[in-house]
């Protein structure tokens, strides 16, 4: 068994959806001061990193909030698909050609974009690879449950909510931010626990996946 975390460590040096606060991580208390105790203080929005979206999101009014997604959703059997680098949008066309298992409920796509989680800090990427509109209503109909991404969206950056919309509107789990350059196409077990904020959009998640 191999457990591959594929969540990104939230630092200062994280990029953020332009518009969104910086991330803020600071020591209030230092023992090298006379605390009796290191304390840390984080002032962050809720969609930093690894980063669970919830139907409020985009949808608003008496949708769910994150603390009321599935953990059944959240936690099972997932396949990591490794797009080629040429893949510039994923639609429909794209997902066609795919050969996908059989019952798939959670789908994790590894693009270009994973290249963007090494080497040191990196500025915020408007050209990542996105899920277009039409591609999320093709996973819909074919029964998914999930969709996990690696970039700081699941939508493209110049048109972020039909695909939003499509997936959240049928109930489908987003999971964006996730760090799988060192994770190989096939089947996993995924385990993404997001934190439990009350009445939030979403939340930052630690996700981990675990295979043979």
């Amino acid at each position: 068994m191999r457990i591959y975390d594929v969540s990104l460590s939230i630092s200062q040096s994280l990029p953020v959806w332009p518009g969104d606060p910086p991330i803020q991580v600071s020591r209030i208390q230092k023992m090298e001061d006379g605390a009796p105790a290191n304390v840390t203080v984080m002032k962050m929005g809720a969609h930093v990193g690894t980063h669970v979206d919830a139907p409020y999101h985009f949808l608003g009014g008496e949708t769910p909030t994150v603390e009321k997604l599935s953990l059944k959703l959240l936690t099972g059997r997932a396949y990591v698909l490794h797009l080629p680098d040429r893949v510039n949008l994923i639609t429909a066309e794209v997902l066609k050609t795919v050969e996908f298992p059989p019952r798939l409920r959670r789908v994790l796509f590894r693009t270009r974009n994973s290249q963007e989680w090494g080497g040191g800090p990196r500025p915020f990427n408007a050209d990542f690879v996105g899920l277009s509109a039409d591609g999320a209503q093709y996973l819909v109909e074919r029964g998914v449950r999930l969709v996990g991404v690696d970039y700081l969206s699941v939508a493209p950056f110049n048109d972020p909510i039909p695909t939003h919309q499509v997936l959240l509107k049928a109930g489908v789990v987003v999971l964006e931010g996730l760090d799988l350059s060192q994770v190989s196409q096939g089947r996993y077990t995924l385990y993404c626990l997001p934190l439990k904020l009350a009445g939030s959009d979403g939340a930052p998640a630690r996700a981990i996946l675990v295979g043979a």
